[in-house]
């Protein structure tokens, strides 16, 4: 089972982070309590880093992020640098489940494709509200810093590549 314990991710050797960064995360209202569980570690991450110019965009669930992604791309006078797409999908008793997971996955896959930044997947897929819980500051860690963490990172790394 993949644990942050077993990464370099909170080692940040990627360069110097532009802290006039932003950052638009783009959150779920369903699953409301785990979320903005995610969405306080995001923040609290980028705000101890120094980044403070940071949009949230709620939208009603999971399969609507990919739309909201690319439409405030399409629309934003000044380009975000990153996104960072928050969200819980619990499995159920039918398939809605896998169809809702697949379908934001390879829309956050298309976006990555696509966007000249990045998108950053903190969206948990899990089996059991326990999962979720252990994945906002449980033994898993916290998913929604990992995110922000992740979101800086890759900043630095597209930065340099200009």
């Amino acid at each position: 089972m993949a644990q942050v314990s077993q990464s370099n991710l909170f080692h940040f050797d990627a360069g110097i982070l532009n802290k006039d960064a932003c950052i638009v995360i783009v959150r779920t209202e369903w699953n409301d309590r785990i979320v903005g569980e995610l969405e306080k570690g995001a923040l609290k991450a980028l705000q101890s880093a120094g980044l403070h110019n940071v949009k949230v965009i709620t939208v009603p669930g999971a399969f609507e992020i990919p739309f909201a992604v690319k439409r405030f791309w399409e629309t934003a006078t000044s380009k975000p640098h990153a996104f960072i797409t928050l969200g819980c999908v619990l499995r159920g008793d039918t398939p809605h489940f896998d169809y809702v997971c697949k379908a934001v996955t390879d829309g956050v896959l298309q976006l990555n494709l696509q966007l000249p930044v990045p998108v950053i997947f903190g969206i948990l897929t899990v089996d059991t509200q326990l999962q979720a819980e252990e994945r906002i500051g449980g033994r898993h860690g916290h998913k929604g810093e990992e995110a922000a963490v992740t979101a800086m990172k890759m900043i630095s790394m597209n930065d340099q590549l200009k």
